[in-house]
């Protein structure tokens, strides 16, 4: 049974819960009509307080002139405070910073009522002390931020203890933006301050009861209310547009969200949930084509798959689309027992297929030819190899073994075993190559040329294409890792030549491409993924420096966050990539991303390059084996 106190203590608990409740549903204008009103009465009062401090009389004001004086208070201060903003703060989510605004607010109305004061003077309607000003200013700003604070405290304690209320700006005062600013007021976690929009016939009104600014006033608004992050509430937002806008404002060192894409938001209502951090593909401008559900399926469904490299991010994201498109058996053959122990257990959810785990290398024959025998693979994606440009230039001999030895003994192997179909992940750096990856990756493509022509020949039926792509957001070997490190650290981020591009795809739609573009294989042939336009890295690290929430240190702002420093190109990197060796050899497929080239090779130069290739690696003769290198692509 509850003690009486406790009771007492229960119902008072109750009521005061209650009394919130009524004075968070009293509607916006109300609220404001209120604070106006007690904003009046207080202001009069420490005008009258102040007189009677100086005078020491604290007779109320009985005569019509000592009631006109009060009144010039509140009558100068209120169209001040109106024009600060004083009455568009939420009183409930009022930052610490926004005492400045009120002193400030305090002072100019101040010094307008001396100026008026004075005009009265010269009217000789008698004398004002000089220390009243003093002392309505300070019993001023006490009574007008003291009881806002006090408010706060008061009836909304456990916002003021444990300050998790955010204050952020939605980009677009839409339906979307007035639904997720709805959302959020359920919700909570953060509060709206108000909307940006670029639209001028809403700027300056009140949607869902918050004012629309123009993005011009977002650096008042950050210093006035402390605003942390800005949500994009554009769904139907262009990546074109998108990129504008993080140029516009993320300067100013705020986290910059996104709602999904229209295509992504089918029911109309907006959860807190689905706020999302912008990543660097949305800014890519790549139009979006949804994956063909009967390629991936005609190249997984029902069969046992084997991805090499399965660890790394090509190799990876490959294993995801794999085992989400119901094969009989994926099989994971990854060198590096770390990586390969991380998918296995990310892929291990999947109960409905068998998932086989294979420690090996690709340059150990045995291996790969146990692991193909014992699991009946009849599709292989090859995307195990050495990807990162300086390392392999640095280590020729063990470069050319693992993608060019290590790609010969797999395909070959692949042929003689009777698998179906065998896709390499190429590279954009395979055309006209000037480092020693590209080179390796250019002769795996020989490479498979020459098994589809022997297939051909032997009439066997089995599939060998590559597959040619440019850089993806995010791959173990790429830049963009590296930019994430280095902003972690506060910069300084390095470019190796401020005028470099390259092509992006995010892993994903790379993956997706990738098994439809196997689906389209008709054995022998080269396919190119549409990569949209080459990008500046340059511009890359920018965006990513302002999607981190900082600001771009440069000689037009010396005070930015994280500064970029040119450190010159490495050797054998190119300044631009080639995704064709001649663009008018391209045909189109009936994928609109994928386009299809003739691999054309001659089976007995290959075989002989390869011999030679093999006899300068046994004798560890590096200058020739990339003399040997270069010379057959040339």
């Amino acid at each position: 049974m509850l003690q009486r106190n406790d009771r007492d203590k229960l119902i008072t608990i109750g009521l005061y819960q209650q009394l919130l409740g009524r004075i968070g549903n009293i509607p916006r204008f109300w609220k404001r009509a209120i604070l106006l009103a007690f904003d009046a009465v207080a202001l009069s009062f420490a005008l009258w307080a102040s007189f009677a401090l100086r005078f020491g009389n604290w007779t109320p004001p009985n005569t019509i002139d000592q009631f006109v004086t009060v009144l010039t208070a509140p009558a100068v201060a209120i169209p001040i405070f109106v024009r600060l903003g004083l009455y568009r703060a939420v009183v409930r989510y009022l930052p610490e910073r926004a005492m400045w605004t009120i002193i400030q607010a305090m002072t100019i109305a101040t010094v307008c009522w001396v100026v008026l004061v004075f005009l009265i003077e010269m009217s000789g309607r008698g004398v004002v002390p000089r220390s009243v000003p003093i002392l309505y200013w300070a019993l001023g700003t006490i009574l007008i931020g003291g009881s806002r604070f006090a408010a706060k405290k008061l009836l909304w304690p456990r916002e003021e203890a444990s300050g998790a209320r955010r204050p952020i700006l939605i980009y677009g005062a839409g339906n979307a933006g007035a639904q997720l600013a709805a959302a959020i007021a359920r919700q909570g976690g953060m509060f709206v301050v108000g909307f940006l929009d670029d639209s001028p016939r809403v700027q300056g009104r009140d949607v869902a009861g918050i004012r629309v600014f123009s993005p011009s006033y977002l650096s008042t608004l950050r210093e006035k209310y402390g605003v942390q992050e800005v949500v994009l509430s554009i769904p139907s937002l262009t990546a074109t547009r998108r990129q504008e806008i993080v140029d516009q404002i993320g300067g100013f060192g705020l986290k910059i969200r996104t709602l999904p894409s229209i295509t992504d938001l089918v029911s109309g209502k907006y959860t807190i949930n689905q706020i999302r951090e912008i990543d660097i593909d949305d800014l890519l401008g790549r139009s979006s084509v949804p994956a063909d559900p009967a390629l991936i399926a005609d190249m997984i469904e029902g069969r046992s798959i084997m991805v090499t490299g399965a660890g790394g991010s090509i190799g990876s994201e490959l294993c995801r689309l794999v085992a989400k498109s119901l094969p009989q058996r994926l099989v994971l053959f990854e060198a590096n027992e770390f990586a390969l122990y991380t998918i296995e257990r990310e892929l291990s959810e999947f109960k409905n297929i068998i998932i086989v785990p294979v420690l090996g290398s690709i340059t150990d024959g045995a291996c790969v030819r146990r692991t193909l025998q014992d699991n009946n693979v009849q599709v292989v994606f090859h995307a195990a190899a050495h990807k990162h440009v300086p390392l392999v230039e640095a280590n020729v001999l063990e470069g050319v073994r693992n993608n060019v030895l290590g790609t010969l003994s797999i395909a070959s192997l692949s042929f003689e075993l009777g698998v179906e179909t065998f896709v390499l992940i190429s590279s954009d750096k395979a055309v006209r190559p000037t480092n020693v990856m590209g080179a390796t990756k250019r002769w795996a493509e020989f490479i498979v040329g020459h098994m589809a022509a022997a297939a051909a020949k032997q009439q066997t039926g089995q599939r060998f294409t590559a597959v040619r792509f440019g850089n993806v957001l995010g791959s173990n070997g790429s830049v963009v890792p590296l930019f994430k490190e280095q902003i972690a650290r506060g910069g300084p981020v390095t470019l190796t030549d401020p005028e470099m591009t390259r092509y992006f795809m995010s892993i994903h739609e790379a993956a997706e491409l990738i098994v439809q573009a196997g689906a389209l294989s008709k054995g022998g042939d080269v396919f190119l993924l549409e990569m949209g336009n080459p990008i500046l890295i340059k511009t890359l690290a920018e965006n990513m420096i302002r999607l981190a929430g900082f600001s771009v240190r440069s000689e037009n702002n010396p005070r930015g966050d994280i500064e970029l420093v040119v450190t010159g190109k490495r050797p054998g990197e190119k300044m631009y990539e080639e995704l064709f060796y001649d663009v008018s050899t391209a045909r189109k497929t009936k994928h609109p991303k994928i386009m299809r080239a003739l691999g054309v090779v001659e089976s007995d130069r290959v075989e002989q390059a390869l011999v030679n290739l093999r006899e300068a690696l046994e004798r560890g003769n590096e200058p020739e084996v990339r003399r040997i290198l270069f010379d057959f692509i040339q």
